[in-house]
C-alpha cells in the first residue's frame, strides 16, 4: 500500500548502488544531469572501494529547488539494481520512501553474497531474526514495508528483452548495462518528473554512440510506465522543474581542473594515485580548448599533461617547468606527497613559484585510499627537513576550489614560494551543481616576472636572482632568458645562485626567505 504521507516537492535524497565498474557513477550522473536541466540544484556524495571492479559502491544525490552544500543521511528513494544495494541500504529509506527493485532477487540470501563484509552479514541477520523475518531479500523487503516504505518491482530482465525487440537485437546480454538507466527512469517515474529530461541527460551522456542513446531511450520509456503504472496515488515525493538557469555539475577534482586552466596552468604532472589521478586524467581529455570562446588561433590554448615514473619525478618536473615560466603544477595525494618532500625542499630553497594540489584521503601509509579524511594539515605545514616558507590554502566547497586554484598559482609567483592548494577525497569527488564561475573575478598576477623584453643587467652588471630586497621578494628572470644568468642548486647560495657557505650570507638568505611569510600575510585577504 502506498503510505498517504504528505507531499514533498523539490526535496529529495536519491541513492543508487551496485558493483564497481557496474554503471553506478554514470547512472547517477544521469540522474543528476536530468535534475539540473530541469533547474534543479544537486549535491552528490560518492563512496566507493579501493579494487577498480567488484566490490559495492554508492552514489547518493540530494536534489531542491534551492542551492545546497551537503548530503544527508536519509535516503528517500532507493533504486537499485542488485541484490546487495538492497540489502545494504534498505534501512536506511525513511518511512514513506521507496525502494526500486527487481523481482528476482526475492530469494537470494543474505549470507549469500560473497561481497558483503561478515560482521554486516551477522549484524542484518540479527536485526531481522529479531523481527521474525527470513535472512534474505525477502525479510529485507519486509521489514521495509512494516516501517513504511513503498516498494516497486521493476522487472529488468522483461524490459530489457522488450527494448532489445525494439531495437532488432538477439542477443540480451549486449543490452545488459543498460540496466543502471532503468533504475534512474523507473524512479523518474515514481517521482513524476518529465522524461524528457531524462532523455536529454541520456543524450549528453551517449553523446558519440547513437546506438548507446537510442537502447537506452527506449528502455527508459518502458522503466518510467512500468514504475508509473503501480501509482495508486501520487509518491510522497515529487520533482517538478523550476525556471532554468545556466549552471554547471562538477565533482571537485573537475572544479580545480577549470580553475587551473582559467589560471593560466600549462603543465600539469601527476604519478597516478586515487583520488588525485582523476583531476589530471580531466586535463587530458580537455588538454585543448578555447579560451572566452574564440575560434581564431591566437585564442586557442592548451596544457602539456605528463604522466610520470613516480612522485619524485612528477614533482621535480613540475619545478623545471616553473623554472622556465610556465605555471606548472604536480597533483597528488598523501602517499605521493610523503615521496615529493625532497623536491619540495629544492624548491624551497630556489624560491619556485611551484604549485602542489593535494588530495588528502585516510592514512597514515596506504590507509583508506578511497575514503574521506583531513588530517595531513600538520604535515604539509613543515614537510621537509629545514625550514623554508610556503603557502597552503584550503578549500570548503566547489566554488572556492575553482577560484582557489587560480588564487594558488597567483599566490606561488607574487611570493615566489611552493604552493599547496589543500583538498579533501569528500570534495574531490562529490558532485554539485554550482553557477557558471567567473575567471576574471581573479585576475592573473605573476609577481616581479621579468618580462622578455625588459633590459637586462646582463654583461654590465651580474643579475642576482636572489638579490637581498626589503619584501623578501627578488625580480624573477625564467630559464633561457638573454641576459640574465644565474645558478640554480640544493646547497644555501649567494645572490647569484652560487653556493656559498659564509655564515653571514646564511643568515640573511634565511631571513631574506622567511620574510616573504610577512610579506604574503599583509598581501593576501
Amino acid at each position: 500500500m502506498m503510505s498517504r504521507a504528505s507531499v514533498k516537492v523539490n526535496d529529495l535524497s536519491w541513492m543508487t548502488g551496485g558493483p564497481q565498474g557496474s554503471g553506478v557513477d554514470s547512472s547517477a550522473n544521469i540522474f543528476a544531469g536530468a535534475c539540473v536541466l530541469g533547474g534543479l540544484w544537486t549535491f552528490g556524495l560518492r563512496e566507493y572501494y579501493s579494487s577498480i571492479k567488484g566490490p559495492h559502491s554508492y552514489f547518493e544525490v540530494r536534489v531542491n529547488s534551492d542551492k545546497i552544500r551537503s548530503h544527508v543521511n536519509n535516503v528517500d528513494v532507493l533504486a537499485t539494481f542488485d541484490a546487495e544495494t538492497l540489502i545494504r541500504h534498505a534501512e536506511e529509506v525513511v518511512p514513506g520512501g521507496g525502494i526500486l527493485y527487481d523481482p528476482t532477487f526475492a530469494n537470494v540470501e543474505i549470507d549469500k553474497i560473497d561481497s558483503i563484509e561478515t560482521p554486516v552479514v551477522l549484524r542484518i541477520k540479527a536485526r531481522l531474526a529479531k523481527q521474525g523475518l527470513p535472512g534474505s531479500v525477502s525479510g529485507i523487503l519486509e521489514e521495509a514495508k512494516r516501517r513504511g516504505v513503498n516498494l516497486f518491482s521493476i522487472p529488468y530482465n522483461d524490459i530489457i528483452a522488450k527494448t532489445a525487440a525494439q531495437i532488432g537485437e538477439h542477443q540480451l546480454s549486449k543490452l545488459s548495462r543498460i540496466v543502471n538507466v532503468l533504475s534512474v527512469s523507473a524512479s523518474f517515474g515514481i517521482l513524476g518528473f518529465d522524461e524528457n529530461y531524462l532523455n536529454q541527460s541520456i543524450e549528453r551522456a551517449f553523446a558519440s554512440k547513437k546506438k548507446a542513446v537510442d537502447m537506452n531511450e527506449i528502455g527508459a520509456k518502458l522503466a518510467y510506465d512500468a514504475a508509473k503504472s503501480q501509482l495508486k496515488q501520487p509518491f510522497p515525493f515529487q520533482l517538478h522543474p523550476i525556471q532554468n538557469q545556466p549552471r554547471l555539475l562538477l565533482m571537485g577534482v573537475e572544479a580545480v581542473a577549470l580553475g587551473k586552466l582559467v589560471g593560466g596552468c600549462r603543465v600539469q604532472t601527476y604519478y597516478p594515485i586515487t583520488p588525485a589521478a582523476d583531476e589530471s586524467e580531466f586535463l587530458e581529455s580537455h588538454g585543448n580548448f578555447d579560451i572566452s570562446g574564440g575560434n581564431n588561433p591566437s585564442q586557442r590554448g592548451s596544457i602539456l599533461v605528463t604522466q610520470t615514473e613516480d612522485e619524485i619525478a612528477a614533482i621535480t618536473m613540475a619545478t623545471g617547468a616553473a623554472l622556465t615560466g610556465a605555471r606548472a603544477a604536480t597533483s597528488t595525494s598523501g602517499p605521493g606527497f610523503s615521496l615529493m618532500v625532497e623536491g619540495l625542499g629544492w624548491a624551497g630553497m630556489n624560491e619556485v613559484p611551484l604549485v602542489i594540489t593535494h588530495y588528502q584521503r585516510g592514512g597514515p601509509a596506504t590507509g583508506q585510499p578511497t575514503r574521506h579524511e583531513q588530517g595531513d594539515l600538520k604535515f604539509i605545514l613543515s614537510a621537509a627537513h629545514g625550514e623554508f616558507p610556503r603557502i597552503v590554502l584550503c578549500s570548503g566547497d566547489m566554488e572556492e576550489s575553482f577560484y582557489d586554484a587560480i588564487r594558488i598559482f597567483n599566490y606561488a609567483e607574487r611570493f615566489q614560494m611552493p604552493s599547496i592548494h589543500l583538498i579533501d577525497k569528500g570534495l574531490a569527488n562529490n558532485s554539485m551543481t554550482i553557477s557558471p564561475p567567473k575567471g576574471d573575478l581573479v585576475p592573473i598576477q605573476r609577481g616581479k616576472l621579468i618580462q622578455g623584453d625588459h633590459e637586462g643587467n646582463g654583461e654590465a652588471e651580474p643579475y642576482r636572482r636572489f638579490a637581498f630586497t626589503e619584501d623578501g621578494v627578488s625580480p624573477r628572470a625564467v630559464l633561457g632568458m638573454p641576459g640574465y644568468r644565474f645558478w640554480n642548486t640544493g646547497d644555501e647560495h649567494d645572490e647569484t645562485g652560487h653556493i656559498e657557505e659564509d655564515p653571514d650570507n646564511r643568515v640573511k638568505m634565511m631571513t631574506k626567505r622567511m620574510t616573504k611569510l610577512d610579506t604574503a600575510a599583509k598581501g593576501i585577504p
